[in-house]
């Protein structure tokens, strides 16, 4: 039976997309899929079929307001966190973070949605009108690919991305969990191999990775640049950090009290992955099961994935596509 539906699922997927998608899908380079049968190279990163349909959606119809904020990831880096983060901040004075606090009964990303994943996914054309502002949005997508309205307005962006040995491994297990069994299994070497070629949705992601990096440095006031394994070394001094890129500074009295330590309690890995909603709940993303969002959030786990071949093949290609530009990672 989970067969069976896995393939109405892909069918079903294969419906949803427009002809006009499916000719330009037609004319793009395609390779085997993660967790779709076949991934296409869109605008210079590997995508799935349904969100380049979105993601052109979303550069013909997303208009980005000055007090917009976008929080920007790489899959599988710490995207889940952030959001917490970004949304318990920008409403600390709204909520509780011990009663009624939104985080404790909604995954983040129902809080601070996905543009392509689900705002403007399935030909939906939202009214965005209707959100708070500052408006907190998220993507997956490379900067170039914004739309022309993100770049031009003074809407902010917040970009993470963690060291490329965990965040492949994160993103082997999480996929695996999602991966229709009618594609058959994928295994670690074979991930692996698509990966260091750039093969994975929104990569490759030293691209994706430089283009945020070169902006913060052109743009400090329009990006703010994070690492997934310094913030988890020194959660408070990032916090601040964050919360004055945004315009949401602690104040001293804020910081004298505990607020800082009690967000990032609220918001850590371990609470939120004990909270019912994310133990249990599913369509945070799409219509998979929150559960898998969270495994370990650890800084260093991939040591118990890689071989040797693995590690030197990795980190010639970091240090090929990386060094130059001064974008480092802590492994440990």
């Amino acid at each position: 039976m989970a067969i069976q539906s896995n393939v109405a699922e892909a069918s079903h997927a294969q419906e949803e997309i427009t002809p006009e998608c499916k000719e330009i899908l037609s004319s793009l380079p395609k390779e085997k899929g993660w967790r779709t049968p076949n991934l296409y190279l869109y605008q210079g990163f590997w995508c799935q079929p349904k969100e380049i349909q979105a993601i052109i959606s979303v550069q013909n119809h997303y208009k980005s307001e000055d007090s917009d904020i976008i929080v920007a990831t790489i899959p599988k880096s710490g995207t889940t966190w952030l959001k917490a983060l970004c949304f318990a901040i920008v409403n600390r004075e709204k909520f509780d973070c011990q009663k009624n606090h939104p985080l404790l009964t909604s995954n983040p990303h129902e809080l601070v949605q996905f543009l392509e994943y689900k705002l403007y996914a399935n030909n939906q054309i939202p009214d965005l009108s209707t959100l708070p502002t500052p408006r907190l949005l998220a993507t997956h997508m490379p900067l170039r690919s914004l739309p022309e309205s993100v770049r031009e307005s003074d809407s902010k962006l917040v970009y993470l991305c963690r060291n490329p040995f965990d965040t492949f491994v994160s993103i082997w297990h999480y996929l695996c969990k999602i991966r229709p069994e009618s594609l058959g299994p994928l295994s670690l070497e074979e991930a692996f191999d698509m990966y260091c070629k750039g093969v994975i949705g929104y990569g490759p992601y030293w691209d994706h990775m430089l283009g945020y990096w070169h902006q913060s440095f052109e743009k400090p006031h329009k990006v703010l640049f994070l690492k997934y394994e310094e913030m988890k070394e020194d959660t408070t001094f990032y916090m601040k950090k964050l919360s004055e890129f945004l315009g949401f500074p602690f104040s001293s009295e804020e910081e004298k009290y505990g607020v800082i330590e009690e967000i990032a309690k609220l918001c850590s890995f371990e609470h939120l992955k004990e909270l019912e909603v994310n133990k249990k709940g599913k369509g945070a993303i799409a219509h998979f099961e929150n559960k898998n969002l969270f495994r370990k959030g650890v800084v260093g786990d991939w040591v118990n994935h890689f071989n040797p071949f693995m590690v030197e093949r990795l980190t010639n290609i970091m240090e090929e596509k990386l060094a130059a530009s001064g974008l480092s990672f802590k492994l440990f």
